[in-house]
């Protein structure tokens, strides 16, 4: 606003969005788009986004538009001018061009910057340069005050909740609402919402002071589940800190509790029993599965469409625009593992790897004295190095996991570009762990959905992914309010002109 007259700029957006305009999104911190999905899938634009790994940029670029070069280059949002970066892109004039911005820096960039060192960064712009850690925090403040959008989202993990004795979503709301937005955050776990994996995230939502909107609001679960006590007590934590140490954050929701009955959860053998099986042992002993990189340039699997399966799976078959590839599956593809392949299929169904590394010695211990090899000799230790994982079981207690088909996953990280032993497939007769697609389906990617680069890099895009329909969920939620708000006003030149008095 300006001290004379309305934000022309503001007048603009609220015309476009009264008048059933798509609002338009920008994705800071994009991924491959996990979020840009759920927006996309909700009824909103995604006019660009912002992301600096360079395989995640590509992915963005050749799935929200069409490859477009100019939309998949990766961006630095550090040292990307938001003016510049919309020239790039040509999305018109820099305040103009944005409706919804989403997004979120990552966490570590709070790590103790306090409400004054927030402030101090978003009033002065060399302060972050004596705290880097706030760099991407004042990167996504350059955003917010150069497109002044009319609502965002901001995702990050529950441990912000209590960063190093700080709420930084609190403090977050505090710069946000100081730039005219009304804001409020609470804690949203995926599983909830339609999604076979549990998966707890903090989620805030902002919208411009001139909407009118007193109490932004989030998507009320859609399926219930029993969170096991690692994800409740997380939970638990963050909601006894609100309550005690960070009593006064007013701008703090609690979850949204459902309205009537709910559906189970949506569990593995849903998520991707549909999909043709892999069996491992099998194409290690033909040669089919060999060591080296897995391109997805060309469909590797036969795809059955008509194959009975789940309502979830249904979903991701034909996801808008994504549908599954009649000519076959591009990235079904699992890693080369040929030492742990008979220890998978020795697991029981929620199995970890403390129970599998007793396995594993003991196979081994009964092979070396079946072989006759003196403890500790040189042909002991290759024989226990073939057979016996180097991890120690008291270190790394969830390192191996197998999935219970009958549940929903545990969370997938973007460690699962290292090795995803912590997703190994339920099914024994395969014996592997889960391929890059199963990933995806188990993070709600629609089967059309394509990932660039090589195995890697794949699963952590989709290991770093806010799931799709979890955010389809939030941006459903997001374009009521938006439409009711603007249904209410009495005229956008009116609201704005009032809120420059």
């Amino acid at each position: 606003m300006t001290a004379t007259g309305p934000d022309n700029a503001l007048v603009r957006k609220l015309i476009r969005a009264n008048s059933g305009g798509q609002l338009r999104v920008l994705d800071l911190f994009s991924g491959c788009g996990g979020l840009s999905l759920g927006f996309d899938a909700a009824g909103f634009n995604i006019a660009g986004a912002v992301e600096f790994d360079p395989h995640a940029a590509q992915s963005h670029g050749l799935n929200f538009h069409g490859g477009d070069a100019k939309h998949s280059n990766p961006y630095d949002i550090t040292d990307t001018d938001p003016k510049r970066f919309a020239d790039d892109l040509e999305l018109g004039p820099v305040d103009e061009a944005i409706d919804v911005l989403v997004g979120g820096p990552p966490c570590q960039a709070f790590a103790r910057v306090g409400r004054a060192k927030l402030r101090e960064v978003d009033e002065h712009p060399e302060a972050f340069l004596h705290d880097p850690r706030a760099q991407l925090y004042k990167s996504y403040l350059d955003y917010v005050e150069a497109f002044k959008p009319l609502a965002l989202l901001m995702e990050n993990v529950p441990d912000v909740l209590n960063h190093g004795g700080q709420n930084i979503p609190e403090e977050i709301s505090d710069v946000l609402e100081a730039k005219g937005y009304v804001c409020r955050y609470t804690l949203l776990n995926s599983v909830f919402y339609g999604v076979p994996q549990m998966r707890e995230r903090m989620f805030l939502v902002a919208y411009r002071r001139e909407l009118g909107i007193n109490q932004p609001s989030f998507p009320e679960p859609t399926n219930a589940h029993r969170l096991p006590p690692g994800y409740d007590g997380s939970r638990a934590v963050a909601l006894k800190l609100l309550n005690g140490l960070f009593a006064g954050a007013h701008d703090y929701l609690e979850p949204p509790a459902s309205s009537g009955d709910l559906a189970p959860a949506v569990t593995a053998h849903e998520a991707i029993g549909d999909l043709p099986p892999i069996l491992a042992r099998e194409a290690l002993a033909d040669g089919s599965l060999k060591r080296g990189a897995r391109r997805f340039d060309i469909p590797t699997v036969g795809y059955e469409i008509d194959r009975p399966l789940s309502d979830y799976a249904a979903i991701l078959k034909q996801w808008p625009r994504f549908e599954a590839p009649a000519a076959g599956l591009f990235d079904h593809q699992i890693r080369y593992l040929p030492r742990d392949y008979d220890l998978f299929a020795l697991m029981r169904e929620g199995a970890e790897y403390p129970e599998l590394h007793r396995m594993a010695t003991l196979r081994f211990e009964k092979q070396a004295v079946k072989q006759g090899l003196r403890a500790n000799s040189p042909e002991w230790d290759e024989l226990k190095a073939a057979m016996v994982p180097p991890y120690d079981p008291g270190k790394f207690p969830n390192k191996w996991w197998k999935l219970q088909r009958d549940k929903p996953v545990r969370t997938l990280m973007a460690h699962l570009g290292k090795d995803s032993y912590s997703h190994i497939h339920y099914d024994s007769a395969q014996a592997r762990t889960i391929s890059v697609r199963e990933a995806a389906r188990l993070q709600s990617f629609p089967d059309g959905f394509r990932f660039c680069g090589t195995m890697n890099p794949a699963f952590r895009q989709i290991g770093n992914s806010v799931p799709p329909l979890l955010a389809k969920r939030v941006a459903e939620e997001m374009r009521r309010t938006i439409k009711n708000a603007v249904t209410g006003l009495a005229s956008p030149q009116t609201t704005a002109s009032q809120a420059a008095e």
